[in-house]
C-alpha cells in the first residue's frame, strides 16, 4: 500500500504514455508489439525501483530489493540500477544492507568505478557486530577485481581469518582464491592464512579452506600434515560439498604418505633380501575407516568421492564394500537397468556398465532388456541400445549369430535411425564372418530402396563392394540402381558407389565396364572436389593406360585386400592414467586444472609428521557461593584447556615457592629489618595456606565429578524395552544409557544391554545383523553369545555413534532360528558427555557461539521456577553434574560436549528475583541445540 501512495501519480503517467503506445502500435504485428511493450514496461519498472531506493522509508528499500534479487535470480540484467543501490550500502537497516551486499557481489566487478567509491564503507562494515554484514562486506570486496585495492583485500582476509564467527571464517577463506588469481605475488601470505585456517577445528570452515589449499599451493603437502587426523574426524561432519574436496585431497596426501597396502615392502637386511608382511599404517587405518560411513551419503559426489578413494587406497579385500554404493559389479546387476526418468546420459553409462557386465550366464537378460530399450522414444538412447547389442555379439561369441538375426529384424522397423544404427551394426558384425552370413547380404541389399539415412545406404554398399564376390548376382544390379540416382545422392553415398564401381570392375568387368565409366564420369564433374579427386585417382588405378600400368598390377592389392574385423571396445577404456571420478576421466584428456594422482613411495615417509601434541587434562576452577543457611556449593566448568590439573597445581606450586625463595633471599640480605620479614612470612603462609586449600577443594571436586561420570547402571538411569519376550517369542530385551565411556571407540555412545531367555530352549548365535543406519551412523556390534534355558540373562555392551542425531539406529536382532527387527533412539541427552571449563573459558567460549545459527535464548521458563536437586538429576545426563545449589544461587552455568564430533554445549539458567528463569543454550548443532532447550525447559517446568 505504501509503494500506491508514495509513486502514485509517477504510475499514472506511466500508464498513460503506454495506453497513447498501444493505441498506435494497434495496427502493428503483435511480435513487435509486444517487444516495445516489454521494453517500456522495464524502464518504468526500474524507474519505481529507482523512486522506491530513494524514499526515506526503509520499508520501501526493503521491497525494492527483494524485487531486484529476485530479478537477478531469474536471470534479469539489473545492472543500470547500481549507482541506486549503491547509495543504500550505509543504510542502518539490516535487512536491507544484506540484501544490498548481495546484489553488490553480483555486479562490483562490473561495475568496479562505482563500487570504488564505497570502499570506506565495507572496511566499516568488517567491523559491523553481526556477522552476516562482516562476511558480506568482505564478500564484496573480494568481488571488486582490481589491483590497487590488494592491499586491503590482504588485511581484511588476515583479519577476518582471526575472527570469532566460523562464518566469517569460512567467508575467508572463500576470497582466498580470489585474491590469488588477482595478484598471484600474494601467494606467500595467503598460505600463511591458509596455514591458520586449516589448524581451525571449526566444521564449517573445514571443507572451504581445503578448496583454497587446492587453488593456491597444492603441492604444500607439510601444511596438511598436523591437520591431517582433525580433518579425517571432522570429515563426518562438514557440509557435503566440502567432504568431496577433502576426501579428494587426503587422496592425492596418502599416496605420498603411505605405502601400497597391495603389495609387500621389499628390505635388504644383511645382504639378504627378505619380504616383510605388509602392516598398514594406523593413519591410513583411520582415513579409510572415517571415509565409510559416507558411502551412505544422499549424495552422489560424495559416494564417488569415496569410492575412488578406497579404490585408489584400500587393500584389493576391501575395495569390495564400495560395489553396493555405487551398484556396480555382477551381483548388483539389476541396479542399472534403466528407468524412463533417467537422463539421456545417464542411460547411456548404464548400458555401458551392463555391456561390460554381459557374461554367457546373464547374456540372455541383457539381450532382452536391450530388446525393451529400442523402443524408447529417445533416439540417442536407441542408437546406443543397438551399438550395446553389437558390443555384446562382438566379446561373446556364442551370442553372435542370435544378435545378427534380432539386428537383422530390425531392419524393418518403421523408424528410420533403429534401422540405419542397425545396419551400422551388422556391418561390423558380418566382417567377423561374411562367409557365413551371404543371406544377411543380401536381405540387406534388398532394403537399399527403402532405406534413406546416407550412414546406412553407405554401410550397406560397402558390405556389397567388399563381399561382392559372395554375392555376384546382385552386386551389379545394386551398381546399376545406384547409378541411376548418383547425382541425388549424399557425399558419403556417392564415395561408396565409386568404391563398389571400382571392385565390380576389378572382379566383374564383364557386366559393370561400362556402368563403372558411367560413375567416373558423373563423379569426375561433380561439385564436392572429393569425390572429383576420388574418380580421378580410382580411374588411373583401374583402368589401364600407358601412364598408370605400373600402378594397375597392384589394384586388387588395394582395393580387395583382407581387412581386420573391428572390435567394439567400450568408450571409456584405457583410463587408468586418471584418477577415478575426475573430469579428466569422463573425458580421457587431461582438464584444466587436473592434478596428477602420485605414485605410491617405495619406502614409507616418517609419520612423526602427524603427531600433534594432545593436551587431555582439564584446568578447573571452583566459585563457591553461600546461601541463607550457610551450605556452600561447588559449581565446575570446565573445558579441554591447554594444560592439566597436575600442571597446572605444579606450575602454582613453583609459582609460589619461587616467590618464597625470592622473599627469603630479600629476607636475608635485609636481617636488619626484621619487622618487614615478619610481615612478608605472614603473607607467604597466608598465601600457601589458601592454595592448598584451593588444591584439597580441587581434587575433592575432581573425584566427585569422576564418580558421578562412571556410574554403574541404577534406578536413576532409565531402562527401555527393545524386544518383548512375547514379540520375541520367549526372548525378552532391555537396554539402558550406560553413561560411561565406550572403551573401543569414544566417540560412540555406550549402550547396555541385557537379554533374558524366558523360553525352555536354549538361545543360540544371538548377534546383530544389517544394520540401516542412516549416513555417517556406526554400530560396533557385541561378540556372538548364547542364552540358557528358564529366565538367564546375559547382559553385553555395544557402542554406536549417533553423530550428533536422534535418529533410531535401526537393526536385525538375530538368534539361531529368527530375526527381530528392533531400534534405538537416543535422547538428546545421551549424546552428550561432561566437560569442564573455568569461569573465564566459558565465557570466552560462550562470547564465539553468540552467532544466530549457535544460540537459543528463552523467556518461558515458569515464574515459580527453583532450581532444586531433582533438576540437578535432570542435568547429569547432559552436563556437568554439581552438588545442590542453594535456592538464591543466580546463575548456574554446564558444560558439555557431544560424544561424536566433540562440539561444545554451553548451559546458562539465570534465575530472576520474582520468579522464573532465563535459559541460554549454545551449541554450534542447531538441532541439538532445539531440542535440548526442549528437554530443559520441560523439565524446569515440572
Amino acid at each position: 500500500m505504501s509503494l500506491s501512495y508514495s509513486c502514485n501519480g509517477h504510475i499514472c503517467e506511466n500508464l498513460l504514455v503506454m495506453d497513447s503506445f498501444v493505441r498506435f502500435l494497434k495496427e502493428r504485428e503483435q511480435e513487435q508489439l509486444i517487444k516495445i511493450l516489454s521494453f517500456l514496461f522495464y524502464i518504468f519498472r526500474h524507474d519505481d525501483l529507482k523512486e522506491m531506493l530513494d524514499s526515506n522509508k526503509d520499508s520501501l528499500k526493503l521491497e525494492a530489493m527483494k524485487r531486484i534479487v529476485a530479478m537477478i535470480a531469474r536471470g534479469k540484467n539489473a545492472s543500470d540500477l547500481f549507482p541506486a543501490v549503491v547509495k543504500n550500502v550505509a543504510c542502518k537497516n539490516i535487512e536491507v544492507k544484506k540484501l544490498v551486499y548481495v546484489y553488490l557481489v553480483r555486479y562490483a566487478e562490473e561495475q568496479q568505478d562505482l563500487a570504488l567509491l564505497s570502499i570506506s564503507t565495507f572496511q566499516r562494515g568488517l567491523k559491523d557486530p553481526n556477522q552476516l554484514i562482516r562476511a558480506s562486506a568482505l564478500r564484496v570486496l573480494s568481488s571488486i577485481r582490481v589491483t590497487i585495492i590488494v592491499p586491503i583485500m590482504m588485511l581484511a582476509i588476515k583479519e577476518a581469518a582471526s575472527d570469532m564467527s566460523p562464518y566469517v571464517r569460512k567467508t575467508a577463506a572463500h576470497a582466498i582464491p580470489k585474491l590469488h588469481s588477482l595478484d598471484p605475488e600474494q601467494k606467500d601470505q595467503l598460505i600463511e592464512v591458509i596455514e591458520k585456517l586449516l589448524a581451525d577445528k571449526t566444521t564449517l570452515v573445514a571443507g572451504s579452506v581445503v578448496m583454497a589449499f587446492e587453488e593456491v599451493c597444492p603441492d604444500r603437502i607439510d601444511l596438511i600434515h598436523k591437520n591431517y587426523r582433525k580433518l579425517c574426524n571432522l570429515l563426518i561432519d562438514v557440509e557435503e560439498w566440502g567432504q568431496v574436496v577433502i576426501i579428494n585431497m587426503l587422496t592425492r596426501y596418502a599416496r605420498t604418505q603411505f605405502l601400497n597396502p597391495n603389495v609387500n615392502v621389499s628390505i635388504t637386511h644383511m645382504c639378504e633380501k627378505k619380504r616383510k608382511p605388509y602392516v598398514m599404517d594406523p593413519d591410513h587405518r583411520l582415513l579409510l575407516r572415517n571415509t565409510k560411513p559416507l558411502l551412505q551419503s544422499r549424495n552422489a559426489a560424495v559416494v564417488m568421492a569415496v569410492a575412488q578413494l578406497y579404490f585408489h587406497l584400500a587393500p584389493k579385500a576391501e575395495v569390495g564394500i564400495i560395489a553396493k554404493a555405487l551398484g556396480m559389479f555382477e551381483p548388483y546387476l539389476k541396479s542399472f537397468y534403466i528407468r524412463s526418468t533417467d537422463p539421456t546420459q545417464i542411460k547411456i553409462l548404464k548400458l555401458e556398465v551392463l555391456t561390460n557386465l554381459a557374461n554367457e550366464a546373464n547374456i540372455s537378460t541383457i539381450l532382452r532388456e536391450f530388446q525393451t530399450y529400442i523402443k524408447s522414444m529417445d533416439k540417442d538412447f536407441v542408437a546406443a541400445s543397438i551399438q550395446a547389442i553389437g558390443r555384446c555379439a562382438t566379446n561373446i561369441g556364442e551370442v553372435r549369430d542370435t544378435c545378427l538375426n534380432g539386428l537383422v529384424q530390425l531392419l524393418s522397423n518403421r523408424d528410420e535411425l533403429v534401422v540405419a544404427e542397425s545396419v551400422v551394426v551388422i556391418k561390423k558384425l558380418l566382417q567377423m564372418q561374411p562367409e557365413q552370413h551371404s543371406d544377411i547380404i543380401k536381405h540387406m541389399a534388398k532394403l537399399i530402396d527403402n532405406i534413406q539415412v546416407p550412414m546406412a545406404r553407405a554401410s550397406i554398399l560397402w558390405l556389397i563392394g567388399e563381399y561382392c564376390e559372395h554375392v555376384p548376382k546382385i552386386a551389379p544390379d545394386v551398381l546399376r540402381k545406384m547409378a541411376k540416382s548418383f547425382t541425388n545422392e549424399e557425399d558419403i553415398v556417392k564415395l561408396q558407389i565409386i568404391n563398389l564401381a571400382a571392385k565390380l570392375y576389378l572382379t566383374n568387368s564383364k557386366q559393370t565396364k561400362l556402368l563403372t565409366q558411367y560413375v567416373l564420369n558423373l563423379a569426375k564433374y561433380d561439385q564436392n572436389y572429393d569425390i572429383r579427386d576420388r574418380a580421378r585417382f580410382i580411374r588411373q588405378l583401374i583402368v589401364p593406360t600407358d601412364k598408370s600400368g605400373a600402378l594397375n598390377k597392384y589394384a586388387k592389392k588395394l582395393f580387395l585386400a583382407l581387412k581386420p574385423a573391428p572390435v567394439l571396445e567400450s568408450p571409456f577404456k584405457d583410463r587408468d592414467h586418471f584418477q577415478l571420478g575426475s573430469l579428466s576421466h569422463l573425458l580421457n584428456a587431461k582438464a584444466a586444472g587436473y592434478q596428477e594422482l602420485p605414485d605410491w613411495p617405495e619406502s614409507a615417509p616418517d609419520p612423526s609428521v602427524r603427531n600433534v601434541e594432545v593436551k587431555d587434562s582439564v584446568c578447573a576452577e571452583r566459585t563457591v557461593l553461600t546461601g541463607p543457611e550457610g551450605a556452600g556449593v561447588l559449581l565446575l566448568q570446565t573445558t579441554r584447556g591447554s594444560s592439566n590439573i597436575a600442571s597446572g597445581s605444579d606450575e602454582s606450586g613453583s609459582g609460589s615457592e619461587s616467590e618464597e625463595s625470592r622473599e627469603e633471599t630479600e629476607s636475608e640480605e635485609e636481617e636488619e629489618d626484621e619487622e618487614e620479614e615478619k610481615k612478608k612470612r605472614k603473607k607467604l603462609d597466608k598465601t600457601k595456606a589458601k592454595k592448598q586449600a584451593e588444591e584439597s577443594a580441587e581434587r575433592c571436586a575432581i573425584h566427585t565429578i569422576h564418580q558421578i561420570r562412571t556410574i554403574a547402571p541404577s534406578g536413576s538411569i532409565k531402562m527401555y524395552e527393545l524386544l518383548h519376550r512375547i514379540t520375541g517369542e520367549g526372548l525378552a530385551v532391555e537396554y539402558c544409557f550406560s553413561r560411561q565411556p565406550f572403551s573401543p571407540d569414544p566417540n560412540m555412545v555406550a549402550v547396555q544391554i541385557q537379554f533374558t531367555n524366558n523360553t525352555n530352549s536354549e538361545t543360540k548365535n544371538l548377534h546383530i545383523e544389517d544394520p540401516r543406519l542412516q549416513s555417517g551412523m556406526r554400530i560396533r556390534e557385541f561378540a556372538e553369545i548364547g542364552l540358557q534355558p528358564t529366565g538367564e540373562s546375559v547382559t553385553v555392551v555395544m557402542g554406536i555413534d549417533f553423530c550428533d542425531s536422534t535418529q533410531a539406529a535401526n537393526f536385525q536382532l538375530c538368534t539361531h532360528t529368527r530375526k527381530f527387527f528392533v531400534s534405538i533412539q537416543p535422547p538428546v541427552g545421551e549424546l552428550m558427555t561432561p566437560t569442564f571449563l573455568t569461569e573465564n573459558n566459558f565465557k570466552k567460549e560462550q562470547g564465539e557461539r553468540t552467532s544466530a545459527h549457535s544460540r537459543f535464548n528463552t523467556h518461558s521458563c515458569p515464574t515459580d521456577c527453583s532450581f532444586s536437586s531433582k533438576h540437578l538429576s535432570f542435568f547429569s545426563s547432559y552436563v556437568v553434574v554439581t552438588p545442590p545449589p542453594p535456592p538464591s544461587a543466580p546463575v548456574y552455568r554446564f558444560a558439555g560436549k557431544t560424544v561424536s564430533s566433540g562440539c561444545l554445549v554451553l548451559v546458562t539458567v539465570t534465575t530472576k528475583e520474582g520468579g522464573g528463569a532465563q535459559l541460554t543454550v549454545n551449541c554450534e548443532k542447531m538441532v541439538i541445540g532445539t531440542m535440548l532447550v526442549k528437554d530443559i525447559l520441560q523439565a524446569l517446568s515440572q
